[in-house]
């Protein structure tokens, strides 16, 4: 299907760099001219126990929005009182602030937070045709988006938005074969992130055997001592975590917004994965550290085979500091640990606190889930299981070199991913701004039910929710010995 598609016999200069040509007979225009734009409460209403659903970023998790997630909502009452005007069903949400261009169709009368825009066409405008271009102008509205600590776009920016216009029977084929081709990416996707799973699972029941009982067949057992832990080999520790760190730090509040194209590596939850003890450095961020804070930076730098833990969101994320690392400071949300020299082997510490055991400890120390985050005095805390030192290389090897295949299969698989999203992302660009003439094959296409969840996980703003947690501007805890 895809491989048949051709150009528009005649194309056209739009006179817009991120659309370039476009077919002749199209359209263009302001977005202020053939939509309304609202623009959401600025203040959260005091009281969210209405009846009309109150929408964030996290309540997206797909094309539609069709409640709040979170089970919020404004009543009526509020809704005069505050002047706000709910969001009728057809209205394309985007956002103007974190996770910039964020889209979805709002299929219920709702109303939502200062994060976004809502987009109502006018009579010239099909709604799913606006959902495909907004995804496709995610770029040039993140260029257009100024501030100087959090970077925003005004109703202003989104009316003088250039854009083109395809008559309307043209908008509904578009929105017809993209909706049926990204079914079919995301399936994919769907199906190699299963797989993913499986093998992250394959990979936790090693590290667990290594870390609950060694790799002799039949190990003496104690009891550790902690009540939820069990039994452990009769000749290892049971420690806290303080017993072989000399310090737990973490990240100084606000850095987020020294974050630059050049200059040292700013370490975010995001760089710390549950699959591995290695640094995620696909998607580093720079920072450009004014003379003020070099002082305080001393105490945040990172250091070779310092073990870092997220204290916030994504509880339970582990990474050791590799040898050779450039200069690197952490964010307020992780937890640096320095090690005592000698005292353990940093790796095998970081799959202790990686391997369930680690994992229900973070849990615990959460207080069943209501707590926002780990204080310093919980990570000094964790249990920490410490064979003889040699043991615990021997030991590291051993899930090294078990999981060497495991690991490979999820770097591969990642990939895959990676390229079916490069793939999703040219072709939604390339029909929306008419490089590719879908018209008859859209009319090929058989009728398809709705599918009213993802079928990508990972799309579900899960890289938003990260960037925005590492923006919070929490008070950080102070270095602690």
């Amino acid at each position: 299907m895809i491989a048949d598609l051709k150009p528009y016999p005649q194309m056209k200069d739009s006179g817009v760099p991120w659309l370039g040509e476009v077919p002749e007979h199209w359209e263009m225009s302001r977005l202020g001219y053939v939509a309304s734009l609202v623009v959401p409460m600025r203040d959260k209403p005091s009281d969210l126990s209405g009846e009309i659903p109150w929408v964030r970023i996290e309540d997206f998790n797909g094309r539609y929005i069709i409640t709040s997630r979170s089970r919020q909502g404004v009543s009526a009452v509020t809704m005069r009182k505050m002047n706000l005007k709910v969001l009728p069903p057809g209205t394309v949400l985007c956002s103007c602030s974190c996770s910039m261009g964020a889209t979805a169709i709002v299929k219920v009368p709702l109303v939502s937070n200062q994060t976004f825009i809502g987009i109502i066409p006018g009579h010239r405008l099909e709604s799913e045709y606006v959902y495909w271009l907004m995804q496709v102008s995610k770029d040039h509205l993140t260029q257009m988006a100024t501030g100087a600590i959090q970077q925003y776009l005004s109703r202003d920016d989104f009316s003088s938005l250039k854009i083109i216009v395809p008559p309307l029977p043209e908008q509904a084929a578009i929105g017809r074969f993209l909706d049926h081709a990204d079914r079919r990416i995301r399936r994919y996707i769907l199906a190699k992130q299963k797989l993913i799973k499986l093998l992250e699972e394959q990979k936790q029941a090693i590290i667990h055997r290594a870390v609950t009982g060694g790799l002799g067949p039949n190990v003496r057992l104690k009891n550790s001592g902690v009540g939820w832990l069990g039994d452990v080999p009769e000749h290892w520790e049971v420690k806290r975590l303080k017993a072989v760190v000399s310090s737990v730090t973490s990240g100084s509040r606000g850095w987020s917004s020294f974050a630059a194209d050049a200059g040292v590596l700013f370490i975010r939850i995001g760089n710390l994965t549950r699959t591995s003890i290695d640094l995620d450095t696909e998607k580093m961020v720079r920072l450009q550290l004014p003379s003020r804070v070099l002082g305080e930076a001393a105490r945040t730098r990172v250091r070779a085979h310092d073990i870092l833990l997220s204290i916030t969101a994504f509880i339970g994320s582990v990474a050791v500091v590799p040898v050779g690392i450039e200069e690197a400071y952490v964010s307020q949300h992780v937890a640096c640990c320095r090690p005592h020299a000698g005292a353990a082997n940093p790796r095998w510490v970081a799959y202790v606190l990686l391997s369930p055991v680690g994992q229900k400890h973070g849990k615990l120390s959460m207080y069943g889930g209501t707590k926002q985050g780990l204080s310093l005095d919980d990570v000094k805390n964790y249990v920490v299981l410490l064979p003889p030192l040699d043991e615990q290389e021997r030991l590291v090897d051993w899930i090294e070199s078990t999981s060497s295949g495991v690991d490979a299969g999820i770097r591969s698989t990642k990939r895959e991913i990676s390229l079916l999203r490069e793939f999703r992302t040219r072709l939604i660009a390339d029909v929306v701004t008419g490089k590719l003439d879908v018209r008859e094959a859209a009319a090929r296409l058989p009728d398809e039910a709705a599918e009213p969840e993802p079928l990508d996980e990972a799309d579900a703003l899960t890289d938003a929710v990260e960037d925005t947690v590492d923006d919070l501007d929490a008070v950080p805890e102070e270095a602690e010995s």
